[in-house]
């Protein structure tokens, strides 16, 4: 799982973020397909709601790699973030920061490797 999530910090805490199948269910429910999240991120209708979606997606994708570690250890569960503690210890900066751990995420959660098979050559 290593080369599927991006990190952050939050109040000096760690956080992995994933696009796991579950978040991009979210996403779609929420946008309509990742393909429509770019436009409602990118031309928001004020600056509170762009706050709001940024957070949300951070909560989202930060309680997927908490959630697998739950699953993983269920021993030792973590409490899942809520919306309101990442707005409440983070600055509009440190969003707009986040913005490209977000972008990472879901380039590494989305990328597809293409290996093609070597093929004999018809002149031998």
């Amino acid at each position: 799982m290593d080369d599927r999530y991006s990190t952050i910090k939050i109040d000096d805490k760690e956080y992995k973020l994933i696009l796991t199948t579950l978040a991009t269910k979210e996403i779609g429910k929420r946008y309509g397909g990742l393909e429509k999240l770019g436009d409602n991120l990118m031309k928001p209708e004020n600056f509170e709601l762009a706050i709001s979606e940024i957070s949300w997606l951070i909560m989202t994708l930060a309680n997927q790699s908490i959630m697998v570690e739950n699953l993983k250890n269920p021993n030792e569960k973590q409490e899942l973030l809520t919306q309101e503690y990442i707005e409440l210890m983070t600055t509009p900066t440190d969003l707009s920061r986040y913005k490209d751990a977000i972008m990472e995420a879901f380039q590494k959660g989305i990328k597809r490797e293409i290996q093609s098979e070597e093929q004999k050559s018809k002149n031998k």
